[in-house]
Order: C-alpha cells, then structure tokens, then sequence
C-alpha cells in the first residue's frame, strides 16, 4: 500500500510540512511507501495573502498525475488548489480519502481581512464533508468544529524529532528571564503581546515572515535570528528558560510541545491549542496576562516538563494514529467499522 498525501505546503517551514515530512520519515523507517503530492512539482504562485500556501498553477496535470498514480486511496492535508482538484477525483471515482484541519483560517482571515468567519466556515465545512475522517490536533479544536456541523473528527496529536531535543544544561542565572519564542513571523501570531516585554525579558524570535520587518522597527531591543533548524533550533531551546506562545488563533502549535521536550516551560494564553498543550501550573502557565505567565513559568521545574513531554509526544504515535484512520483496503471489516465509529464520537 501507497500512502498518498495531497497538500498545497511542504517545502516551507510550518506546522503542516513538519508534520508530513516526519510521517514520510516514520513510514521509511517501518519500509512503507509515503508519496506527497505539492504545488512545487508543478508551476504555483504564493498566495498573495499567505506566501507559505502555493497555489498550483496547472491543476489539470494534478488530475493526469492522479490518473496515471490511480491511487486506492488518500489523504487530503489542505483547503487550497491541490486539495479542490485532489476532492474532486475522488469524488468522481468513489474514492475514499481523509482530510486535516491545520489552520484556523476563518479566525485569520476575519482578523486580517475582515472576512465573515462563517463564509469560511461554510467553504471548509463543504471541503471536509464526505472524508472518512478528518484529521484535528485537539480536543477543543473538535469541540469547536463540531460546533459548526464538522463530521467525522478525529483528535491527531503531533511529535517532536530527537534531534531538536538538546542535552540539558546546567541553570544559568541571570538578572532578566531568556524568553524563546518560534514561528512564522505575522501579524495573526500576536507577537506584538510578547515584544512589548522588551525591557523586562531577554527575547528571542527565531522564524521569519511578512511582518518581521515591522517588529525589527518596533521593538528594537528583541533579538531576531531569522528561522532556526536541527542542532542550532535544540541549542536556542537550551538556551533559554520560558518559551512564549502569543498566538490566540493557532490550531496546536508544535513549537510548545518542542519546547516542552527540552523542559521549557510555556507562557500562553488560554485559548485553543495552549489549553490542550499546557498542564496549567506544571508544564506551563495559562494567563490572560503574559509578562505574569512568564514570570511563574520560571518557577516551574524543568526536569519534569521535560520527562514528561518526551514520553508523551512522538511522532511514531502520531504515524501510529494517521494509519488507523487511512482509508485503507488492507484493515479487516471489523477494524474499519470499529475505525469510523471512533471517528464519528
């Protein structure tokens, strides 16, 4: 069996192409076949309001690759062109296929553009409808949409790589508190919540982004370091005591649990995808006030975030839980039916 993914994100640095290119690392290690379908095998264009999304340009050699792949199934990871073109083949040939909800797009762009979140709803509720299942990152992400008449949701957790994970280091103290943050760089991330600390807090945003420039200009005593990887991203979570999540739109926020795993704790607010994250008073702080979540964040005890996180979020569990609910011809009767009653709770 070929594991097939369709997404409009992969060669960018985001939560949805971490996640797929760990799930192809899990399926190489394990000998199964993962194939990705993106917009940069083809001619795209960014999208002019989210560069990180591609939009492809040539929707009708999708259809042909489809065609000569003629897949049992697969899995449709985003909303933009390749996820349309990918929908409607299986449509057309009773297909069966998954979907994910990476991004709380009606919140973004009802706060960027001033676009009624229920238009949004309304298109992703259409996209989402007739999956065998579609994919959330947490609980209340599946509260939420099941508000708004999702079906079939299924809760999918994310992991963290062993080589972002730093030997702990011994505790350094220093006058102010070295608080990291990670991420792509725009306005819907709320970084502006955490620069304003500039003077009371040693920050660091790793990432980079439309409205970097903006905050360059604007808090010039935050340091900057642009996007960070591998071994140099692992040494900036040693490095630092508190992590900051500022971002109240945010489905998950892999970053956090990253964090967590190298025993920083994190200062958020408490909103969707914190709350499902953070162990309020033990892996992090839930505060409406952020300088104060960071400040009883350095009080929290590192060895424990860190045992914790590590045991908890892997990425062989996430793969463990994606391939249960692929819509595969290989699961036995009794495993599907008891797959799309789990999928439907």
């Amino acid at each position: 069996m070929t594991i097939l993914i369709v997404t409009d994100t992969f060669q960018q640095t985001n939560g949805v192409s971490t996640t797929y290119k760990n799930l192809r690392r899990v399926a190489k290690s394990r000998q199964l076949r993962f194939r990705v379908l993106h917009p940069s095998l083809y001619r795209w264009m960014p999208l002019p309001f989210y560069p990180e999304i591609q939009l492809n340009m040539q929707p009708v050699r999708l259809w042909r690759t489809l065609n000569r792949i003629q897949p049992k199934q697969l899995h449709i990871a985003t909303e933009g062109v390749m996820g349309l073109v990918a929908r409607h083949w299986c449509k057309t040939r009773g297909i069966a296929y998954t979907t994910s909800y990476h991004t709380r797009f009606p919140e973004y762009l009802a706060l960027m553009w001033r676009i009624p979140a229920r238009w949004t709803y309304a298109y992703l509720r259409w996209f989402h409808q007739g999956a065998h299942a579609t994919f959330v990152t947490t609980e209340s992400m599946r509260d939420t949409l099941h508000g708004h008449g999702f079906k079939h949701l299924v809760i999918w957790s994310r992991g963290v790589s062993e080589q972002l994970i730093s030997p702990p280091l011994s505790p350094v103290h220093q006058h102010k508190i070295r608080v990291l943050n990670v991420g792509r760089v725009s306005r819907e991330k709320n970084l502006e919540a955490l620069c304003v600390y500039q003077d009371q807090f040693d920050i660091t945003i790793a990432g980079d982004g439309p409205y970097l420039s903006t905050l360059k200009r604007n808090y010039p005593r935050v340091h900057f370091v642009g996007y960070q990887y591998g071994e140099a991203l692992a040494s900036l979570y040693a490095t630092h005591d508190v992590f900051a999540f500022p971002s109240r739109t945010d489905t998950f926020g892999i970053v956090m649990i990253e964090a967590m795993c190298n025993g920083l704790p994190v200062a958020a607010f408490n909103v969707t995808g914190p709350r499902d994250v953070i162990i309020n008073g033990c892996s992090g702080v839930l505060d409406d006030n952020l300088g104060q979540a960071i400040e009883h964040c350095r009080h929290l005890d590192k060895a424990t975030i860190r045992q914790q996180a590590r045991s908890q979020w892997t990425w062989a569990h996430c793969f463990d839980t994606f391939q249960q609910h692929y819509p595969s011809e290989c699961l036995h009767p009794e495993a599907t039916a008891a797959t799309l009653q789990h999928a439907s709770s």
